[in-house]
């Protein structure tokens, strides 16, 4: 005895055991005279397991034993019920009968020491929920043995409460859930199988289920982008599809260009194209340059369906898979696009340079355009560097918009040019792309900043509010220090360390890294909302309608601008998904880097840029890097599914 408690030897192999007396009850008293036996074997109890399967009660005698009780009424002790049971009272069959009616049984009441017939009544119930008990735990294991399997599984054919389940647990692998909002039996299964505690896990096993695309990506559930655009507007991009050809508001006061050499230049990939070139030759020598840009606005009024789709959206969204297009793909690929050989409607911007490269003369037209020719960049860049003499466009058009390059240089623009590597899927495959600078890109990319200029001018010069963008000015490090790092990559790390992000608002405000004072994103509407925004408002100012107002222009700018950095968000999750993939493909190779910069040096993560993958990693590195030490990048750890990746440089 240990007060309320008792120290006994429970079982067949006599475990020690504390527990309070009112948990004990006497079956049958030891002998008189007798000692406490040490264990059930021992005299007088004498006892084998095997003696209490022979003295079981038998179903038909547990049977009738309820009946008898049932009809008598009677409550009785367990050493009569255990003689009416199995005919006798010897400690088998006493421990036998205690044995049985402390169980799962349903049949008796069993309470302070006293037996009674449970009724016909009370026994149904009973026997529903030990049914109902029976299936769900019967459900429970086929549930537990489906995730132990962890073998693919055909969603349609399983059992609702499953698919449910399933569904629940796409939701905690994507974070829609917290483990704490699943069922009981639910978070029960995944703590048995060690699943609830990291979601990499769970995504995993979902993967081996079949019922997750390992190159889901989480931002983009549930967005505009996930659901592709509705039936409805489907429908409404096939009737503006037949009304291209027709006559509609403002077609009369197009300028009629379809007349002028233009050419577009692009990836070879490439379906909606926003922009083309031309040169005009005028006379007495000097050259014209004209930019054309697609017109969307033409077919696509505003706060119409199609529209507000757009508006809602923001922005083409660009993935390593493909682009999601912010209009339908039978526009952006048909009326909206500037095709070679066929007549669109576009928005048309000349300019004349002067001998340094500034803007002496400028104009911006409706039109119509018919490119006479459609070059990827390689072309373009062949026929820059060859200079043949019956297609000498590009090579002036490169020669004059180099010149505003240089003169955009010496306002203090920032050129920082490099090779560009990324990642994208091809056949579900991860293929390392790198684009490198050429004269083409460099020439195309210098127009449509041109365009912009010319815009942000427009704007300023007539008081019209614009989606305007700007960068502070930065205080860069003093030349002798950047003339002390590597040209390139190395130096460029630390002069974009000290550039601010770039500002949108509704006043022109300098833009410091392209040399600019005023600047306004224009060429791109198929893609851009913005840029379509900034057409319909100089539309207005020059058909005399009122333009949006700074206030109206800021409330419609923050309507779409939360889409467009939510789009920015998913970009980049699936560029860096697919880089995590890339790397596991390749876990096993090492790279030579170079160091750029401290980004934490307390955790030792610096910035590399690996040349022959053309991008700039972070990485776990020596503590005494320097800018510029040539070092060995490996994979430490990748997980795309866990979103890890773990890239470890060495001193080489």
């Amino acid at each position: 005895m240990q007060g309320s408690k008792v120290r006994l030897r429970i079982g067949f192999d006599a475990k020690s055991s504390v527990v309070p007396q009112r948990q004990l009850e006497l079956i049958c008293p030891l002998p008189s005279g007798a000692d406490a036996p040490q264990r059930l074997g021992a005299s007088p109890w004498a006892l084998k397991p095997e003696d209490l399967n022979d003295a079981g009660l038998k179903r038909r005698s547990w049977g009738a034993t309820w009946l008898l009780l049932l009809e008598s009424a009677e409550t009785l002790e367990i050493r009569d019920f255990a003689d009416l049971a199995c005919g006798g009272s010897e400690p088998a069959q006493l421990a036998s009968c205690w044995l049985k009616l402390v169980g799962p049984q349903q049949w008796f009441r069993f309470k302070q020491g006293q037996i009674q017939a449970r009724s016909a009544a009370e026994l149904k119930p009973l026997r529903r929920d030990r049914r109902l008990k029976q299936l769900q735990e019967q459900r429970q294991q086929q549930w537990q043995q489906l995730l132990r399997a962890r073998q693919p599984v055909s969603f349609d054919r399983l059992p609702p409460e499953q698919q449910q389940r399933l569904e629940a647990l796409k939701q905690l692998a994507a974070g829609a859930l917290e483990l704490d909002q699943l069922e009981p039996e639910l978070r029960q299964s995944l703590t048995a199988l060690h699943l609830s505690q990291d979601r990499g896990d769970l995504r995993h096993l979902l993967v081996d289920l079949g019922q997750w695309d390992r190159h889901h990506l989480v931002s983009m559930a549930d967005t505009t982008w996930s659901l592709g655009f509705s039936a409805e507007l489907e429908a409404e991009a096939e009737r503006v599809l037949a009304l291209q050809d027709q006559e509609l508001p403002g077609d009369s006061g197009r300028l009629d260009l379809t007349g002028q050499r233009c050419v577009t230049v692009d990836d070879d990939d490439t379906r909606d194209i926003d922009d083309g070139l031309a040169l005009e030759r005028r006379p007495g020598g000097s050259l014209r340059l004209w930019i054309h840009v697609a017109d969307p606005g033409r077919l696509v009024p505003v706060d119409s369906p199609l529209d507000l789709e757009a508006r809602r959206r923001g922005s083409s969204l660009y993935l390593a898979s493909g682009n999601l297009p912010m209009f339908p793909l039978a526009l952006t690929t048909g009326p909206f696009s500037l095709r070679a050989g066929v007549r669109s409607a576009a928005w048309s911007t000349w300019v004349d340079l002067d001998a340094e490269g500034d803007i002496a003369a400028y104009g911006i037209v409706r039109s119509w355009v018919k490119p006479t020719y459609r070059l990827s960049y390689s072309d373009a860049d062949d026929l820059i560097e060859l200079a043949p003499p019956q297609e000498r466009d590009l090579a002036d058009l490169d020669q004059l918009l180099n010149r505003r390059r240089q003169w955009r240089v010496r306002q203090g623009a920032l050129l920082m040019d490099l090779p560009e590597g990324r990642i994208r899927s091809k056949g579900g495959e991860p293929v390392l792309e790198v684009s490198e600078p050429s004269p083409s890109r460099a020439m195309v990319a210098e127009a449509m900043i041109l365009a912009g200029a010319i815009a942000a001018r427009f704007g300023v010069e007539h008081g019209l509010a614009l989606p305007f963008r700007s960068q502070l000015p930065a205080e860069l490090p003093p030349k002798a220090e950047l003339d002390a790092l590597p040209d390139g990559a190395v130096r460029f790390a630390a002069i974009k360390r000290c550039l601010s992000r770039g500002l949108m608002g509704t006043q022109a405000s300098p833009h410091f890294s392209l040399g600019l004072p005023a600047y306004a994103q224009a060429t791109s509407p198929i893609r851009r909302y913005g840029d379509l925004v900034v057409q319909r408002q100089i539309l207005a100012q020059l058909s005399g309608d009122t333009p949006m107002g700074e206030d109206a222009l800021q409330d419609l700018l923050n309507s779409f601008d939360g889409a467009v950095r939510e789009g920015i968000g998913i970009s980049r999750e699936d560029q860096r998904h697919w880089q995590q993939v890339w790397f596991e493909a390749h876990k096993s190779s090492q790279w030579r880097a170079d160091f750029l910069r401290w980004l934490r040096p307390q955790d030792r993560l610096g910035l590399l840029r690996i040349d022959d993958l053309a991008m700039d990693l972070a990485a776990e590195c020596p503590q005494n890097a320097q800018p510029g030490e040539a070092l060995l990048l490996r994979v430490q750890q990748v997980d795309s599914l866990r979103d890890q990746l773990k890239l470890v440089a060495s001193a080489s």
